[in-house]
C-alpha cells in the first residue's frame, strides 16, 4: 500500500516558516501574517500566487484612501507583500507605480519635564514603580524593559544590556543608581520565586533560537530567568513544559495611564513618553548627541535629531521678544 503523503503546507504557514528562518521577531511575523491574510480578502480570496503589481498598488491604495491609516502602517502592509513575494512566492515585484501613499505627518514627541516624570512616578508602586524607573532611567522602550534576563543586570558597572533590540541589535544602556537597590531587593524576591517552582518540578523559561538544544539545563538556571517574571506560570501545549514568561505589556502600559491621570497631567503619557522625556533631558544637561543615539539605540542620527527640536527652553532655546525687559522709559 501506498504511504499517504501529507499535504503540502498553507500558503500563510509557509510565510511564517520563512519568517523564523530569517529569525525575525514573533511580532514581525504576526504582523506579516496578518497583513497578507487581508491582502489575500481584499480580492475575494484570490490567491497570491494569481496576482501581481496591480492588486498590491490597489490593496495599498486603499489602505491610504478608504482605510485612512498611518504612512508607517502602510510601509508595514508594503514590507509583508514584499516579504511574501520574495521569499514565500519566490516572485519578487517589479516597480509599484501609482500607489497613493499615506501622508506622514512631522509630529514632536510628547515629552515631560523633569518635574512631571516625578509627579507620574510618585503616583506608581512596587513592581509598576521599578519598571517605569528604569524606562525613564535608561531610556528603554517598553520591551526592552520586560524582556532581560538576570544575567544582563551589571550592578558594579551600572549597566543593563539590552538583547535583540528594535533591528535585532544588542546594547547597552544606563541602569540608574536609584534604580539598584530596589532592583536587588526585586530580584531576591524573584529568586525565591524561582527556586520555589524548580522545587516543584517547574521553573523553566523561553530561551531563544537553539539554545535550549545546546544547553539543555539553561531554561532553568537562574541568570536566564526574566527580571519581570509574570504572575502565572504557562504551559507549552506541545510538549507539557511549564514556566514563566515575562510580565505583559499591557499591564504596564495601563498603570502608567492610571499614573498620569491621577498625576492631574493634561499630556497624554504612555510608557514610550518616559523614553522620549529620557533623550531630552540627557541633550538638555549637554549630553553629545551621538552618546544619545547610543544609548538608544537609534541606527542613524537622524532620527535622535527630533528631541532637539522639543527642548524645554523655548524650542531652539531661543529668548521670545515679549520677554525682553524694556530699554530704558517706556
Amino acid at each position: 500500500m501506498p504511504t499517504p503523503t501529507a499535504p503540502p503546507p498553507k500558503l500563510l504557514d509557509r510565510l511564517r516558516h520563512a519568517c523564523r528562518v530569517r529569525h525575525y521577531s514573533p511580532r514581525t511575523e504576526d504582523a506579516y501574517h496578518d497583513w497578507c491574510r487581508r491582502f489575500i480578502l481584499f480580492h475575494d480570496k484570490r490567491h497570491p500566487d494569481t496576482m501581481s503589481e496591480p492588486e498590491v498598488n490597489a490593496f495599498l491604495t486603499h489602505l491610504a484612501v478608504d482605510g485612512h491609516v498611518a504612512a508607517s502602517t502602510q510601509n508595514q502592509a508594503l514590507s509583508a507583500l514584499l516579504f511574501l513575494y520574495q521569499h514565500v512566492l519566490n516572485k519578487p515585484l517589479d516597480r509599484l507605480d501609482g500607489v497613493i501613499r499615506a501622508a506622514r505627518p512631522k509630529r514632536l514627541p510628547n515629552v515631560l519635564t523633569p518635574d512631571e516624570v516625578r509627579l507620574v512616578l510618585s503616583h506608581l508602586d512596587g513592581t509598576y514603580r521599578l519598571m517605569a524607573d528604569l524606562l525613564y532611567g535608561g531610556g528603554l522602550r517598553l520591551l526592552e524593559c520586560l524582556r532581560p534576563r538576570v544575567k544582563d543586570v551589571d550592578f558594579p558597572a551600572g549597566v543593563l544590556v539590552v538583547r535583540d533590540g528594535k533591528g535585532g541589535v544588542d546594547r547597552r544602556t544606563i541602569l540608574p543608581r536609584a534604580a539598584g537597590e530596589p532592583l536587588a531587593a526585586h530580584l531576591e524576591r524573584v529568586r525565591v520565586l524561582h527556586a520555589a517552582d524548580v522545587a516543584a518540578g517547574w521553573g523553566r523559561v523561553w530561551l531563544p533560537d537553539a539554545l535550549a538544544r545546546k544547553f539543555p539545563s539553561a531554561d532553568r538556571e537562574w541568570g536566564w530567568q526574566w527580571v519581570f517574571p509574570a504572575s502565572r506560570r504557562w504551559r507549552n501545549r506541545t510538549t507539557g513544559v511549564e514556566g514563566r514568561h515575562h510580565a505583559h505589556e499591557t499591564a504596564v502600559g495601563r498603570e502608567v495611564t492610571r499614573a498620569a491621570r491621577a498625576s492631574g497631567l493634561s499630556k497624554r503619557v504612555t510608557s514610550h513618553t518616559f523614553r522620549h522625556s529620557f533623550a531630552t533631558h540627557l541633550i538638555e544637561a549637554g549630553y553629545d548627541i551621538r552618546t544619545v543615539q547610543e544609548l538608544l539605540g537609534h541606527a542613524d542620527v537622524s532620527t535622535t535629531m527630533i528631541y532637539t527640536h522639543v527642548l524645554q527652553a523655548g524650542g531652539r532655546g531661543v529668548r521670545s521678544p515679549l520677554d525682553v525687559p524694556p530699554q530704558g522709559p517706556v
